[in-house]
């Protein structure tokens, strides 16, 4: 039946990869040689993308730019906002919902809205650069998310990941494979990132990584692993412990894993490492949990078994559960949520704050 699969696979989607692969092709070219204009701008602009379809790490790695730079930089931070409910350009403000700006852009602006950053939305970069930059004159550094395809503006510095468990140089187009761009396409970024890398990553498999992109010698290949922190609670205030540890969980206790992320492997295998049995409820990335869902995930923990019971999710679907009017109240005082942070301890001879501090210097960043 695999093969079977595997045929149909090649016989279907291969050519229509080959199709899409052209056009990607000619879209490059007609940018590298002026048919397609970029836009500069007179301030440094980074950009954090990849080559892939999601689960790369992208909004971690962006909270760990925006935090190295914010206290150097009046920074701005602008993405298109995916599957919000809203059109055109968007500022981030405190009366905003999920739904106007997207998960991803309102988890930044809660995270670093004490810090001066300035969060927006918009599809258009070009516009939605030149609307913040007109409300805040100030800014001096702004970083686009998930823009490496948007070529329209002309990067500073462009910042590309991708997955330890995905090898980009191992993977296809789409709709074949998983890559938005060829392999090749790494050519125009500066700093490529090999993310979600495991704790007993070997500096053998580091150096496969380097021989198989085969980057140019001014680029920097760098590798990073998510750090999980202690949970936090869904709702504040209305959890039974407050400072609930996962150590003090025991092989009686049972954990009910709510996932609405690209790949909530690395989520699931971090809980596992802890003694109580985990059982998942998954959801497409970015899925907007509907009062049916909400339902579902009650009556699913109702028939757990354990000692004791929780609900724990990820840091990025917190944003959308706590907002919602359909969470059940009974899981109120037992739901958390997991924040990750991204380290690039042990695993590279600088950190990716120190290699944007010196390409930041050389591109005649101007700090604040």
């Amino acid at each position: 039946m695999a093969r079977r699969k595997t045929f149909l696979s090649v016989l279907l989607l291969y050519p229509i990869s080959k199709i899409y692969g052209m056009v990607i092709g000619i879209r490059n070219m007609m940018f590298n040689h002026g048919m397609l204009r970029q836009h500069s701008f007179d301030i440094p602009i980074i950009t954090v993308g990849n080559i892939s379809v999601g689960g790369t790490g992208k909004t971690p790695h962006t909270e760990y730019i925006v935090e190295a730079l914010c206290n150097k930089y009046k920074l701005g931070v602008l993405s298109r906002g995916y599957k919000r409910k809203t059109k055109g350009f968007v500022l981030a403000t405190p009366q905003c919902k999920v739904e106007d700006i997207g998960d991803e852009s309102y988890q930044i602006f809660r995270k670093f809205e004490d810090k001066g950053v300035v969060v927006a939305v918009c599809e258009n970069r070009v516009k939605g650069i030149e609307q913040m930059r007109e409300l805040y004159p100030e800014l001096n550094l702004i970083v686009l998310d998930d823009a490496f395809q948007h070529r329209y503006v002309k990067p500073s510095i462009s910042v590309v990941l991708i997955e330890a468990n995905n090898p980009a140089y191992e993977d296809s187009l789409l709709p074949y494979g998983r890559l938005r761009e060829p392999i090749r396409a790494l050519d125009r970024a500066d700093v490529v990132i090999v993310t979600k890398c495991p704790e007993d990553i070997k500096p053998m498999e580091c150096r496969l990584y380097k021989t198989h992109l085969n980057l140019f010698p001014y680029q920097k290949l760098l590798f990073s692993r998510y750090k999980y922190q202690e949970l936090k609670p869904l709702f504040p205030g209305q959890t039974a412990i407050d400072n609930f540890s996962l150590t003090s969980l025991t092989s009686s206790d049972t954990i009910l894993a709510v996932s609405g992320v690209a790949n909530p492997r690395p989520f699931i295998r971090y809980l596992r490492t802890y003694k109580a049995k985990v059982k998942l409820k998954r959801y497409a990335d970015h899925h907007r949990f509907t009062r049916y869902d909400l339902d579902s995930i009650l009556q699913k923990f109702k028939t757990m078994g354990g000692k004791r019971k929780v609900m724990i999710t990820t840091e990025k679907d917190a944003v959308r559960l706590i907002s919602n009017p359909y969470f059940p109240t009974q899981l109120r005082d037992c739901s958390y949520y997991l924040p990750i942070k991204v380290s690039f301890e042990d695993l590279n001879d600088e950190s990716l704050s120190q290699v944007l501090d010196n390409l930041l210097r050389s591109s005649g960043g101007i700090h604040s």
